[in-house]
């Protein structure tokens, strides 16, 4: 094997037309939040068939917006799936209110439904359910669990494009938050966008957005009275997209489902090959709907594996293949296992996913022979 060769995990697909994008917010002076951003959140808004989208710094703010438009706040309850990024608990307790884990499935690395009822309290106001990566969860499923008065939250960072059913993911729900850091199969460099049919929210959510004010900076800018300032009702945030990134946003949306149809194509050649690999669980392809491809996330079986997961990983990076773990187990952090007193074992499907995940490379500046390579080492893994 080639040891000076290097597959990245994941790199962007970005180029020339990206490049010349941000030209026009430049020349222009209008580097801000502005026309650029109000163009990509409507291209979003059409191309997930929503009402509303809304561009934050990240989807990490984008969720902690969702909850403080919604009045989520001290001795509330949301439930949140164990096996995911550590963000998608963190924006619970930055308003106060309780993060209540819930197990996930080890075959689709989604929230456990069977596992919801369990969990509910008088205190449970609303469940984040992540599609992770890029896979929606079985939001029929979740939905026959939950009362009709708890409020459903998207975590589709991993699942532009994606859907359920032939529903869009960031439509599934009462809101969604997506992201476009550099590992998603679309970037802004950072940046998310929250999605929602709720008129009312997407209205509190866009004040909240821009510290709380009453009227936007373009506004402000564009109308007859300089003298005028904003009115501040709300304590709000500063989590506004820049228009620089808006301007590859846009660029970035265009290619959306070609990037997911090639990754798509490469999935299925990962499938087809590792098929006779017994240790090697590769993942779900759904029947209904279609998978975004954010990753490619493999488990391996410890009873049947030749090796440890660590040191498959630690021979796949000495011949230059980067692999990752699929995401980690929040309930096995130390923060959270010292505040809400969580131990390893209290949700064994998030602590084997932790432990066995391996993500290979899986994105689009990746040729077939990188491919070929990729499988060649893993099936000679003995």
């Amino acid at each position: 094997m080639d040891k000076k060769r290097i597959i990245q995990i994941s790199e962007p697909s970005t180029g020339e037309e990206e490049w010349l994008a941000i030209k026009e917010p430049l020349m222009s002076g209008w580097i801000t939040q502005g026309p650029m951003v109000a163009k990509f959140e409507k291209k979003f808004a059409l191309r997930h068939n929503v009402k509303h989208a809304l561009a934050t710094t990240s989807c990490t703010t984008g969720l902690h917006l969702i909850l403080a438009s919604m009045g989520i706040g001290e001795g509330d309850e949301v439930l949140v799936p164990a096996f995911t990024w550590v963000s998608t608990a963190n924006v619970v307790l930055y308003c106060g209110a309780k993060p209540v884990f819930v197990d996930v499935d080890q075959r689709t690395y989604n929230i456990n439904p069977d596992d919801i009822k369990s969990k509910l309290t008088t205190k449970t106001k609303a469940i984040i359910v992540v599609h992770l990566f890029g896979l929606c969860a079985d939001m029929d499923e979740i939905r026959s669990q939950i009362p009709k008065d708890i409020k459903i939250i998207e975590d589709g960072a991993c699942a532009a494009g994606a859907n359920y059913k032939g529903t869009f993911a960031g439509g599934l729900g009462d809101a969604a938050s997506f992201s476009f850091h550099p590992r998603k199969s679309i970037t802004t460099g950072e940046g998310g966008m929250v999605t929602t049919n709720n008129d009312e929210l997407a209205e509190k959510a866009n004040i909240l957005r821009n510290h709380g004010a009453s009227i936007s900076e373009e506004q402000r800018h564009n109308g007859p009275r300089p003298y005028l300032l904003p009115e501040f009702n709300m304590l709000g945030f500063n989590y506004r997209m820049t228009d620089l990134q808006g301007a590859v946003g846009s660029v970035q949306l265009d290619k959306l489902d070609k990037l997911i149809e090639s990754r798509q194509y490469w999935a299925e050649f990962y499938c087809n090959k590792f098929a006779s690999i017994d240790w090697l669980q590769t993942p779900i392809i759904p029947e209904k709907g279609n998978h975004a491809w954010q990753a490619f996330v493999t488990y391996i079986d410890p009873k049947k594996s030749p090796l440890p997961r660590n040191k498959i990983m630690e021979h796949l990076q000495s011949i230059g293949i980067s692999t990752r773990p699929g995401t980690h187990a929040v309930h096995m952090l130390g923060y959270y296992q010292k505040h809400l007193d969580l131990k390893t074992d209290d949700f064994p499907g998030a602590r084997d996913c932790d432990q066995n995940t391996m993500a290979i490379p899986l994105h689009n500046r990746m040729v077939t022979d990188d491919y070929e390579y990729i499988v060649k080492a893993i099936s000679e893994i003995t």
